[in-house]
């Protein structure tokens, strides 16, 4: 299928078939398509945890607001940006991204110093923020690239993020949970939006084109 076509065929799954698993091999090709993403200076500021352990998985769902999805999908995948911009961060990734290349370390300085004062302008706050925004990017692939296999997913924002980052110890490695994505395939009988119409505002409200 078409993007377009894949996009109208996926829908936000409110009720997973847990005796259904989704193939290893179709969950790295979703995780690939995180890691490809674009982000802001190519930083990649953010990091995919990937949870198929049942048990860790029902702990999860009282923090998701009672949600089963969570414990009924065949895997949960959370995005997580760091908290905060530093210069090791930084410096780690630009020195990776030159020896990668072939480039001497030292080649994007100029760039990387203008952007290390950009950035040491936003407080803490706006800079996990930022990176949350990035990490949101590579959920829309993962997202699509899901629906082009043919596996469910659900966007979900709906858990206590201070109480997930302290279960997974995202705080102690300096993260901090942005969003979550359960994958797996939805038990078409028993899921009561599979049943509703797709809808979307229809595009003479959702665009708006300037002269």
């Amino acid at each position: 299928m078409a993007l377009l076509d894949n996009l109208e065929w996926r829908y936000a799954t409110k009720k997973y078939d847990p005796s259904k698993k989704v193939a290893q091999q179709d969950v790295d090709k979703i995780l690939e398509a995180a890691r490809m993403a674009p982000s802001s200076s190519g930083l990649q500021q953010f990091r995919v945890i990937v949870i198929k352990n049942q048990e860790l998985k029902e702990k999860i769902v009282p923090i998701a607001w009672g949600q089963q999805i969570v414990a009924d999908s065949s895997h949960l995948l959370v995005f997580a940006g760091w908290d905060k911009y530093t210069d090791e961060r930084i410096d780690s990734t630009f020195d990776q991204m030159n020896a990668s290349r072939g480039l001497p370390l030292d080649t994007t300085d100029e760039y990387k110093n203008n952007l290390k004062a950009q950035l040491a302008t936003f407080t803490e706050e706006q800079q996990a923020a930022h990176a949350a925004k990035q990490a949101y990017i590579a959920f829309g692939l993962a997202i699509a690239q899901a629906a082009e296999l043919g596996i469910d997913a659900t966007p979900m924002e709906g858990f206590s993020n201070v109480e997930l980052d302290q279960l997974l110890g995202l705080d102690k490695l300096g993260l901090k949970s942005a969003t979550m994505l359960p994958l797996g395939y939805r038990m078409e009988g028993e899921d009561w939006l599979l049943k509703l119409k797709k809808f979307r505002l229809p595009k003479e409200e959702f665009l708006i084109e300037l002269a």
